[in-house]
C-alpha cells in the first residue's frame, strides 16, 4: 500500500521529486504541497531567455549544494508555470522570495553570490537568537567566522531580554545573536551581576590595537541597540568582501587589497592587516576608516576603477581611498613593512596634498565639432562652466540607442552652434568616471548642467527627436536660445 502512494505522488510531481540535483524544480501542480515540506525555502521566479537569470544560475546552484540539509532551494519557471508566478506577484527577473513552511515570508534582499546565498540563508535557520545555558556554548557560538552580539539578562522575565528578542528578530538577516539567563557568563568580560549586551569580533580578526569584546551598557532600545551594532560591528579594520562593501563605504574608506584568506591562511592574512591597523590607530577619529580586502575578489574594480593592473605591487597591498562623494585616490609608494609609507600616504591626504585618481580619456587636441567631446579631466572646464548651458549624453560606444540618437544629437548642436550661451556635449561613460550627481545606468543618459546651477543637473525623460531637444531646451534655459532655426523648428 505504501509503495503505491509513493508511486502515485511521483507520477504527481515528477519534476521536482525525481530531480537529484540540488535546486528542486518546482510548477503549478506541485508548489504548494512542495513548499510546505521544507521550514525554510528560497525560491528563484525566472525566465529562461533572462540574462539576469542565467548569469545567477552557477551562483544559486553552488550555495543550494552548501546549504543541502538546512535550507531548501528550489526554482520556478515562470514562462511555463504563470500561475504560481502570477500569484506571488511575479513581475521581474529573477525574482527571489523566502518561505517558511509553504507560506510567503519575505523577498530576499540579500548578495547573488554563491557565499553571499549562503551566508544570508544560513542566518535565516533557526531561532532569531540562540540561547546559551554554559560557558562552552557561549565559545562555541562566538568561535565563529561573523562577528557575535550576546546578551547577558538576569532571567526570563527580563524587560530587556525581550527587547533584546525583538530586535534579533528584526536584524538576524544582517548580524548573529544569542542570549543567556545566567549573569555568570559575563564575569570573565567585566560585567558582574549586571545585565548587558556582548558584541564579539570575529576570532579570526584578533588583534592587539583593539579589544575583541565592546560591551553594551546602555539603556536597552531597539533603536539603541541597532546604533551600538552600527558603531561597532566592523572594529578598527573589517574584512571588507563583495557582500559587505556597499555597508562600509558609506564612509569614506582606505582598503589595502593583497592575497587576503582567512579560510586557509589566517596568521598570513593578519600579517599585512596589522600594519594597517598600527597606522589607522593613529589617524582614527579623522574621518576615514579602514579595511582589507582580497585582491583577487576586486581585481576587476581595481582595473577599471584605479587604473592598477595585477603587475603593480606584487606580493604587496594595494592600497586604494574611496571617498563617500566618490573621490579616489592610490597610494603610488611601495607598502614597506614597517608602515612608514602608508603613514606618509596619510599624512598627504589629510594635508590635500594627493591628485585624485579620475578615469579619463585624453583631452581631444582638436574639439572643433558642433557636439563638443568631454572627458573626465575636461568635465569640471566644459559642463561645470557656472557661465555656460550644457546638455551632457553620457554614451557608450557599442550602444545601438547611441548610434541611432548620433544624428540627432548632431543635428541639435549644430542647430544651436551660434548660440554662445549653451554647449552640447559628449561623454564616453564607458571610458570615463562619472562625476558624482550624474546617475548613469544605461545608454544613453542625457543631463542639462544649467547656468550657475551646476551642483543640480536635470536628467532629460523626453523624446529623442530635434523638435523634443528644443523645446527641453527653451523650457530649461538659463538664456534665450540665439538661433532662429531653433525658433522655426518649434
Amino acid at each position: 500500500m505504501a509503495a503505491a502512494v509513493t508511486l502515485a505522488l511521483l507520477a504527481c510531481f515528477p519534476a521536482a521529486v525525481l530531480s537529484r540535483r540540488d535546486v528542486l524544480e518546482l510548477g503549478d501542480a506541485d508548489f504548494d504541497y512542495l513548499a510546505t515540506e521544507h521550514e525554510t525555502m528560497l525560491v528563484k521566479f525566472y525566465a529562461p531567455w533572462c540574462g539576469h537569470c542565467k548569469k545567477l544560475s552557477p551562483d544559486f546552484e553552488k550555495a543550494a549544494t552548501r546549504l543541502k540539509g538546512t535550507v531548501q532551494l528550489a526554482k520556478v519557471d515562470c514562462t511555463a508555470h504563470s500561475e504560481t508566478c502570477g500569484r506571488f506577484g511575479v513581475s521581474g527577473y529573477p525574482t527571489l522570495k523566502i518561505f517558511r513552511n509553504g507560506k510567503e515570508s519575505s523577498p530576499y534582499d540579500g548578495p547573488r553570490s554563491a557565499d553571499g546565498i549562503y551566508q544570508y540563508m544560513k542566518k535565516q535557520t533557526g531561532p532569531d537568537s540562540v540561547q546559551l545555558q554554559t560557558e562552552e556554548d557561549l565559545q562555541t557560538f562566538i568561535n565563529n567566522y561573523d562577528s557575535s552580539i550576546v546578551g547577558v539578562f538576569a532571567g526570563t522575565d527580563s524587560s530587556h531580554l525581550s527587547e533584546f528578542l525583538r530586535a534579533a528578530a528584526l536584524l538576524r538577516e544582517q548580524f548573529r545573536f544569542a542570549h543567556t539567563v545566567d549573569l555568570k557568563l559575563g564575569d570573565k568580560y567585566g560585567v558582574t551581576s549586571e545585565e548587558c549586551v556582548l558584541l564579539f569580533h570575529p576570532p579570526r580578526l584578533t588583534s592587539t590595537f583593539e579589544d575583541s569584546v565592546v560591551v553594551f551598557r546602555d539603556h536597552l532600545t531597539i533603536g539603541s541597540l541597532r546604533r551600538f551594532i552600527r558603531d561597532h560591528i566592523n572594529g578598527l579594520c573589517p574584512h571588507m568582501t563583495m557582500e559587505n562593501r556597499d555597508r562600509l563605504r558609506v564612509r569614506d574608506l582606505l582598503t589595502a587589497f593583497y592575497d587576503l584568506d582567512y579560510h586557509h591562511n589566517i596568521r598570513g592574512s593578519n600579517y599585512w592587516r596589522n600594519r594597517v591597523m598600527k597606522i589607522a590607530s593613529k589617524f582614527s577619529g579623522r574621518g576615514l576608516a579602514f579595511s582589507v580586502a582580497n585582491k583577487k575578489d576586486f581585481l576587476s574594480e581595481l582595473e577599471e576603477d584605479f587604473g592598477l593592473g595585477t603587475s603593480d605591487g606584487g606580493e604587496l597591498p594595494f592600497v586604494t581611498i574611496r571617498t563617500k562623494l566618490g573621490h579616489k585616490y592610490t597610494m603610488r609608494e611601495e607598502f614597506t613593512r614597517d608602515g612608514q609609507s602608508l603613514e606618509r600616504f596619510l599624512e598627504d591626504y589629510f594635508a590635500g596634498r594627493l591628485k585624485r585618481y579620475i578615469k579619463s580619456e585624453a583631452i581631444p587636441e582638436r574639439n572643433a565639432a558642433a557636439v563638443k567631446v568631454v572627458v573626465a579631466e575636461s568635465f569640471d572646464e566644459v559642463v561645470n562652466n557656472p557661465e555656460k548651458d550644457v546638455l551632457i549624453q553620457f554614451y557608450s560606444r557599442s550602444c545601438p540607442h547611441c548610434k541611432k540618437l548620433e544624428p540627432v544629437y548632431r543635428e541639435l548642436a549644430e542647430t544651436l552652434i551660434s548660440d554662445p550661451n549653451i554647449v552640447i556635449a559628449k561623454m564616453n561613460a564607458a571610458d570615463n568616471d562619472i562625476p558624482l550627481g550624474y546617475d548613469v545606468q544605461g545608454y544613453p543618459t542625457i543631463y542639462f548642467a544649467p547656468a550657475r546651477r551646476k551642483d543640480e543637473p536635470i536628467r532629460y525623460e523626453g523624446g529623442r527627436e530635434l523638435k523634443d531637444f528644443l523645446k527641453f531646451l527653451q523650457s530649461e534655459e538659463s538664456f534665450s536660445l540665439a538661433s532662429g532655426a531653433a525658433k522655426d523648428e518649434l
